[in-house]
């Protein structure tokens, strides 16, 4: 395929809502105002790459999630790891990471706050006005880790006149949901918003294959109340309280192989072999995971696990914004913020009816933010100028059980041999060995401190072009303690014995024996067990600079070079060497776009085009790290050099009144150029040429919406949306284990809506082909395991509005 024709596709096949688009008289698009630069202007006066979507189309669309998103913006990707966390990817640049304190490359705000790591995105979405989705590094205006992009979710605000709304859904699987508002002035000067919202299911959509248990229950409640007062005519103040629980099942692996290692390996659990080889899943429904029983049981020392697998994750959110003017063309802003997220879940991502990994995460974060900056406008110039500052507190802890995993039997028969030696330092005895290494705990102690200042301008040169340039100076520092350590003396044994006589042969090192609850993290420098304690302290510069060219009023051509950080981090892995847990330096990109946004046909379409090429420095990556026991186990590592460049474009087209066509399409190319790295066997392996994990070659969604009136103010409404992506894979290397074939989905709603918006019942599907598709592959260091998205569900929703 041709450049060219490339560039045709690309300007007639993006994202549904890519420009928002709206009815109105005469079968128009209407014009909508964002605020990616901070400030309010229209949408085509920008030249970024921008999507943005208002309420009434996310209820169309039925978007009531991060994850939904990817189904009108199939840039941006979702993947679940197995402890939860989301991996957001954004034209092929994202950090796949499993860590609750790894923040993001797509940056998300609310409100403009920043919601650095992606945990936080867990709860329910509550009464939005609209969502931003701006592409390339943001790092001049937002800084904060954006060097894919970033998501603003932008609340409704307290109005000056009564409003209430309610809407409640059922649907399969025994689900309802029930959200809504209340609106309206306290005084003259003071109004008030509260919303709520409550999503549940009764029956969960995964069925284990060995027994008759279900998993995938929901069970998600939020509220958030909004003030806004204008203590004085030049005075603005919001203020807002959000809180959110999560209470929903974790989602089971569906087991599809084995590890290099384990393979072949005569230490699998008796039968484990046999049952991934007899139940291939089909169906997204298709899971298996260890018995409560088993796993619930105390073993000696190995305390077990009890308890559903189920989250437990509460989530306050604090804000407060005051706008003092200055002057007619000066203002003064002050954003605040508090964030806190506690977590403790329980998942089992062993992928069969065995005890090869469950895991308890537990963790807190508490995120402190202070946002000052000073915005003017002249006729010609806008500008902005500020300081911004943040403190973040991290606990991050998981204790894991694998009692039946290959590597723990494997350490346990190596180490029988040993008991009649020396390296039985305690005189442990072969039942001891036996029931040794079932638990263990992987804890880190992150305290995160940023700061930056930060200039942005726009100058009007004359009626053609418009310059914008901006910079902001970053330091971040990141102190960091942890380690894999004991728990209740499980892991006693096969340390002090098995692992201290192979460091000694690996190393020349025989190290003293560790206690009950010590750190078994080895640090072949000092020849010693203990707990790792790093510093990361670095500066970036990121800046953007850009020139608009607007050759008719309809038209808009830019031309953008700009450069973005992600801070550096540390990793809480299951470290049985210190280098696990090193922490990787920033990453760099550098990003050149050229983008075309232009409305013809009497403001019946709307075509957005950009093209983008990214210079990629020290890209981070989850990888693997040669350990001289359990041949491969998971760090993080940067990569030197890589890059991606590709074209995206998106086409909103309202050919008769009542009907609205939204098309997207991304073609995108990822290339690392510059990466020697340890593959899954534990081998040294030259990466040059893989592509990036998550980023499929072609993205797209087709958004179909339908507004027809009957009479008497009665409205038909009808919705199909459908997204598509190519293969992609998991990992770097090419192994058809971890790959995810192409696949499309589609979601399809029809409902009626009553004279001026006052009530509405809409029958709706989501997937309603119910394909079988999965979004990560991961390996537990026995079994390789898939994470579905879930089947086909349906239901129905009645909305009524005061």
């Amino acid at each position: 395929m041709s450049f060219a024709s490339l560039l045709w596709l690309a300007a007639f096949s993006r994202a549904a809502g890519a420009q928002e688009s709206t009815v109105e008289s005469g079968g128009t698009l209407e014009e909508i105002m964002v605020t990616a630069q901070r400030r309010a202007e229209s949408i085509n006066d920008v030249g970024l790459a921008i999507q943005a979507f208002d309420a009434s189309k996310l209820e169309a669309l039925r978007v009531d999630s991060v994850a939904d998103l990817t189904s009108v913006v199939p840039s941006f990707t979702v993947s679940q790891s197995y402890q939860g966390v989301p991996t957001y990817t954004m034209r092929g640049i994202g950090f796949n990471t499993i860590n609750l304190s790894a923040t993001s490359t797509v940056g998300t705000y609310v409100d403009e706050v920043a919601y650095a790591y992606p945990i936080m995105n867990t709860g329910p979405l509550m009464d939005l006005e609209r969502v931003e989705v701006l592409k390339g590094p943001q790092g001049t205006l937002y800084g904060r880790n954006t060097t894919a992009g970033l998501i603003n979710f932008i609340t409704a605000r307290p109005t000056d006149a009564f409003a209430a709304a309610v809407s409640a859904d059922v649907g399969n699987y025994q689900s309802y949901n029930v959200g809504g508002y209340i609106s309206g002035p306290l005084s003259e000067r003071v109004q008030a918003r509260i919303a709520v919202r409550s999503e549940n299911s009764g029956e969960g959509w995964q069925r284990s294959a060995s027994r008759g248990e279900r998993l995938g229950e929901i069970s998600k409640h939020g509220v958030r109340a909004s003030l806004a007062i204008q203590p004085g005519d030049s005075t603005q103040i919001d203020f807002s309280a959000t809180y959110w629980r999560n209470e929903s099942d974790t989602v089971a692996g569906q087991g599809i192989g084995f590890t290099p290692a384990t393979a072949n390996s005569p230490f699998n659990a008796p039968g484990l072999v046999n049952f991934i080889r007899s139940n291939p899943p089909d169906d997204a429904t298709d899971a298996d995971w260890a018995p409560e029983s088993v796993r619930s049981t105390d073993i000696g020392v190995g305390v077990g696990l009890a308890g559903p697998l189920r989250e437990n994750n509460p989530f306050t959110g604090l804000k407060l914004r005051i706008d003092q003017d200055l002057s007619d063309s000066v203002k003064l802003v002050s954003l605040s913020s508090y964030n806190e997220f506690e977590r403790e879940a329980l998942f089992d991502w062993s992928g069969a009816p065995y005890e090869i990994l469950v895991q308890k995460a537990t963790g807190k974060i508490r995120s402190l933010a202070e946002d000052l900056h000073i915005e003017g406008a002249t006729e010609n110039v806008n500008w902005l100028v500020g300081a911004y500052y943040a403190q973040d507190e991290i606990l991050d802890s998981n204790r894991t059980l694998l009692g039946q995993n290959a590597n723990v039997s494997l350490i346990r028969t190596v180490g029988l041999p040993l008991l009649g030696t020396p390296f039985n330092c305690c005189g442990y005895t072969a039942a001891d060995l036996a029931r040794s290494f079932r638990t263990y705990e992987d804890v880190g102690n992150i305290d995160t401190e940023t700061w930056s200042v930060f200039t942005n301008a726009g100058w009007r040169l004359n009626d053609l072009f418009k310059l914008n340039a901006g910079v902001r100076y970053t330091e971040d520092r990141q102190d960091y303690r942890g380690c894999s350590r004991d728990f209740n003396g499980s892991m006693l044994p096969n340390v002090n014995v098995v692992n201290r006589a192979l460091f000694l042969q690996n190393y020349g090192i025989l190290s003293a024996p560790i206690s009950a609850g010590q750190c078994h993290t080895f640090d072949p420098v000092t020849g010693t067990f203990h707990e790792i304690v790093s510093t990361l302290d670095e500066s970036n510069v990121a800046w953007r600079a850009s020139l608009d060219f607007t050759p008719a009023d309809s038209t808009l051509i830019y031309a953008s070079v700009s450069r973005g950080a992600k801070a550096g981090t540390t990793p809480i892995n299951p470290a049985n060497i210190a280098r696990q847990n090193a922490p990787v330096k920033q990453e760099l990109l550098t990003a050149y776009e050229l983008g075309l946004k232009a409305t013809g046909a009497d403001r019946t379409l709307q075509t957005n085009l950009a093209a983008f090429y990214y210079d990629y420095e020290d890209k981070q990556i989850g990888t693997y790290f040669a350990d001289p026991i359990y041949t491969a186990l998971t760090r993080l590592d940067n990569v030197p050099k890589s890059q991606a460049y590709g074209v995206e474009g998106d086409v909103t087209w309202e050919p008769v009144k009542g009907i609205t066509i939204a098309a997207t399409a991304l073609w995108l190319q990822t290339e690392v150029q510059d990466y020697m790295g340890t593959n899954a066997a534990g081998q040294p392996q030259d990466y040059d040429g893989a592509e990036f994990i998550y980023s499929p070659e072609l993205q797209g969604s087709l958004s179909l919406l339908y507004l027809r009136p009957l009479r008497n103010g009665l409205n038909l409404e009808m919705t199909l949306n459908g997204r598509y992506q190519s293969k992609s894979n998991t990992i770097f290397e090419d192994i058809d284990l971890y790959k995810i074939p192409a696949y499309g989905v589609a979601n399809v709603s029809i409902g009626l809506r009553g004279a001026e918006d006052r009530w509405s019942f809409t029958l709706w599907s989501r997937n309603v082909l119910d394909k079988y598709y999965w979004t990560a592959v991961a390996s537990n260091a026995n079994v390789v395991v898939r994470f579905p998205s879930p089947p086909r569900t349906y239901g129905a929703t009645i909305g009524l509005k005061f």
